[in-house]
């Protein structure tokens, strides 16, 4: 598997920003500031280009996913060219983080982010949240049938009535927060229930999509994809409500997109620079203005206004820093769910 993910990560995509100058074999130029990024292409596009605006240093970004981009850095160990890694989900990050290929997140940009909203050991920031949101059908399961705790979906009851996208490193990072939460047996219950009773979807819009066309009733996901179709076409969502799990619920698991250092870069002063950037309140008004539908995290930063306030969702309080991506790969694929 591990094999897989850095053949995939081996065709990951390349966008500067800034002018070009004489590049490496692998397609980088060594004058430029390396992201590697496996956010929004639109977003870390942004990002780079108004961080280069602002401070005259120019940004090169290797787009990927993430599993794929941190198995890389892992593998390319000291040598690899990356100086900021961007996640979608903060587990990507813990694996280049337990590598020890991190570096400290200097104090001033950590105080721009609230507290549990970066993990306790301080060597990476979150940089935009998820929530995880029960889409359903009301033509077919009403809110007040609705379970109350996601939890309860490993009941026979629920068979064949919920689709998930278990493939994806956004429900992976959902069941990190359950392993988190509730710990190992429990979470391996939850994954049986999911292999007996969920229909497995490719990601988060197929599961959307299948839910809207009354495939199954409900399905787990990231809120956002359906404020997102909510904002254009409505093709995928239009048959569809968002329930909120909230009373601190696995089901309420909020996932942080998160940024580090690499302890290696040969910019670390730029890099740093780069992260302060992204979550300062410029960088994250991109968020809003890219429609991406991400909640902001930082400090004196406001989300689009179709969300429901971020504070408002209840989330269980987990410390990031205890996501274990190599477990949730293990459990998933024991139960047969990966």
């Amino acid at each position: 598997m591990k094999k897989l993910a850095i053949a995939l990560a081996s065709a990951l995509t390349l966008v500067a920003a800034g002018c070009s100058a004489a590049a490496t074999g692998d397609g980088l130029d060594p004058d430029k500031l390396t992201v590697y990024s496996a956010q929004h292409e639109n977003v870390t596009k942004a990002w780079a280009e108004g961080f280069t605006e602002k401070t005259g240093i120019e940004v090169q970004i290797r787009n990927g996913k993430d599993i794929s981009m941190g198995n890389q850095i892992v593998e390319e160990g000291d040598a690899s060219p990356a100086d900021v890694f961007l996640t979608e989900n903060s587990p990507a990050m813990t694996t280049v983080q337990e590598a020890d290929m991190l570096a400290p997140v200097d104090d001033t940009t950590k105080a721009q982010i609230p507290e549990g909203r970066a993990p306790s050991n301080g060597l990476w920031i979150g940089i935009a949240a998820r929530s995880t949101v029960l889409v359903y059908n009301p033509s077919m399961i009403t809110e007040a049938e609705l379970p109350t705790s996601m939890m309860d979906l490993a009941d026979p009851k629920w068979k064949d009535q919920w689709g998930a996208g278990a493939s994806g490193a956004d429900f992976q990072a959902i069941v990190a927060g359950m392993l988190s939460l509730k710990g190992e047996e429990a979470t391996k219950a939850w994954l049986a229930g999911l292999k007996d009773n969920a229909k497995i979807y490719q990601n988060n819009i197929a599961t959307m999509k299948a839910v809207n066309a009354g495939e199954v009733p409900m399905g787990i996901m990231y809120h956002y994809y359906w404020y997102r179709d909510q904002a254009g076409t409505k093709e995928g969502s239009a048959n569809t409500q968002l329930y909120y799990f909230k009373n601190q619920d696995p089901g309420a698991f909020v996932s942080l997109s998160a940024g580090g250092v690499l302890k290696s870069s040969k910019k670390s002063k730029e890099a740093q620079e780069f992260l302060a950037y992204v979550t300062s309140p410029e960088g994250q008004a991109v968020l809003t203005e890219a429609k991406t539908m991400e909640y902001a995290v930082a400090n004196n930063s406001t989300s689009d206004p179709a969300l429901p306030p971020l504070e408002s969702l209840d989330p269980p309080v987990i410390d990031p820093f205890s996501l274990d991506a190599a477990k949730v790969a293990e459990l998933m694929t024991d139960a047969g769910v990966l």
